[in-house]
């Protein structure tokens, strides 16, 4: 783990800059802004069930534990707080028929996640294509390749497996209101989400997101907050908002529950397999939650011997625009140092990675790489993807796929691996992207003489 109690302040994450003291955060308070009338008590107690697989929260640096609840940061040192299993109850209960006889959703896997009853915000995501990619194999010189296909979701991103993990705790706690701060996918997850489960949303975003992402959110009649800042700020806000309302934040105060979501990301890669893990993942690195709840999820699999004790190298891909966990293992620095993001790829534009130290720790641990990829290879990469498999992915898969074919061509991928690739979100989110890199329509009059011409002209370029 991480030695996060020698680092600076700033090294820790943004979800550790957070921890103000309370007397100088109340000092202005914010005016006008609602807050639940049944939200909440400050410790509240979900539903206990018979045999009980959820211990409580525990803090990933100290150990220290607490009782389930909202809170994301440990009082002691400031570190992240994960949900804490109890793995022998599970596994008295857990198995492969039982799980392949559960619906085709993430909820097939309920026994690993933090929702003690019957989902209550549930649009039926996960259980997406995992596509076997011959062709974009034989382009980088790979044997085996697997795209691991989320555009498939509700709301077309990976983003909705973690919101319908944290708005369901959330409901038993007895929240009624959702919020969330995002670089887009997350808003239109949580926005629809809420709108599903009748839940009033207030979903916060940096000013400059691009359109799509945007109409993607109002569409579900939220209250969508444009601030004129990067994520990191809008991150900031939201953690103060937070201390002042009865609302769950599903990246701050329920973070520890969605945070979850993305280890069914393993468990249906193993599964579609036929319950073996792959030999080698490359993950997109935005906060950096997603690797290291993949790893995550392959280890519970293992323990509970749901497959076989196999070695997964896991690999990160971040754009060279914001790529502070990239220069940190270029470095061999076991800390990250926060940046000021500049990237096309907008959903992985987190300068400050509340994860980096840890993401840091899995890929030198299980001898995996990380590599950036330029904004001009961010859009060849969502090309490549598209012209080899037929699937449009949005920026970050450009940051994936670009660092694949980086790690093939330096050898970083072995012949003989199993590899799969997770694309996180649809590209009709980030067309903007593409203006003028993908050609022009051939345009003809409506005759028979015009689209002969033109077919004579489209061949002659082609030779």
């Amino acid at each position: 783990m991480p030695h996060t109690s020698s680092l600076p302040q700033e090294a820790r994450g943004a979800q550790h800059e957070e921890r103000e003291p309370q007397e100088a955060r109340s000092a202005t308070p914010l005016l006008h802004l609602p807050t639940s009338t049944s939200g909440p008590s400050a410790t509240p107690k979900a539903e206990v069930s018979s045999m009980r697989r959820l211990k409580g929260l525990k803090c990933r640096v100290c150990s220290e534990t607490y009782e389930l609840c909202p809170k994301h940061v440990c009082e002691f040192c400031f570190g992240p707080l994960e949900v804490d299993y109890d793995y022998d109850v599970i596994a008295s209960v857990i198995s492969r028929e039982k799980i392949q006889r559960g619906p085709n959703s993430i909820w097939r896997y309920q026994d690993l996640l933090p929702v003690e009853g019957t989902p209550r915000v549930n649009l039926e995501a996960g259980f997406t294509p995992l596509v076997r990619a011959d062709r974009l194999a034989k382009r980088l010189g790979i044997k085996e390749l697997y795209i691991k296909n989320d555009t498939a979701n509700p709301t077309w991103s990976f983003k909705d497996r973690v919101v319908s993990v944290a708005l369901s705790r959330a409901v038993e706690f007895g929240f009624d209101t959702a919020a969330c701060a995002s670089t887009g996918n997350l808003a239109n997850s949580v926005a629809a989400h809420a709108a599903h489960a009748g839940l009033k949303c207030f979903v916060f975003i940096p000013a400059d997101l691009e359109v799509g992402k945007v109409m993607n959110s109002l569409i579900y009649a939220p209250h969508v907050v444009a601030v004129r800042g990067n994520y990191d700020e809008v991150n900031r806000l939201c953690s103060e908002i937070a201390d002042r309302t009865k609302w769950a934040f599903v990246n701050v105060n329920v973070r520890p529950y969605y945070s979850e979501g993305s280890k069914t990301l393993a468990y249906e890669v193993a599964e579609q397999l036929g319950w073996r893990a792959p030999d080698h993942v490359v993950v997109p690195i935005a906060s950096g939650s997603l690797l290291t709840k993949v790893h995550k999820g392959f280890g519970e699999l293992k323990k509970l011997k749901l497959i076989e004790d196999t070695h997964v190298r896991i690999s990160g891909a971040q754009a060279e625009g914001c790529s502070p966990v990239v220069q940190a293992y270029d470095q061999g620095l076991d800390f990250v140092t926060p940046v000021k993001p500049s990237t096309i790829a907008k959903s992985l534009a987190i300068g400050n990675p509340a994860d980096g130290p840890f993401v840091l720790d899995i890929i030198r641990e299980t001898k995996g790489a990380a590599a950036l990829v330029t904004d001009d290879e961010i859009v060849e990469g969502m090309k490549l993807l598209a012209e080899t498999e037929g699937i449009f992915t949005e920026t970050a898969g450009g940051v994936t796929i670009g660092v694949l074919k980086k790690l093939a061509e330096a050898g970083k991928i072995k012949p003989d691996e199993t590899t799969v690739a997770y694309i996180t979100g649809i590209g009709l989110k980030t067309q903007e992207a593409l203006a003028g890199r993908v050609g022009e329509p051939y345009q003809i009059d409506p005759n028979l003489n015009s689209f002969e011409s033109a077919l004579k002209d489209v061949l002659a370029a082609a030779s």
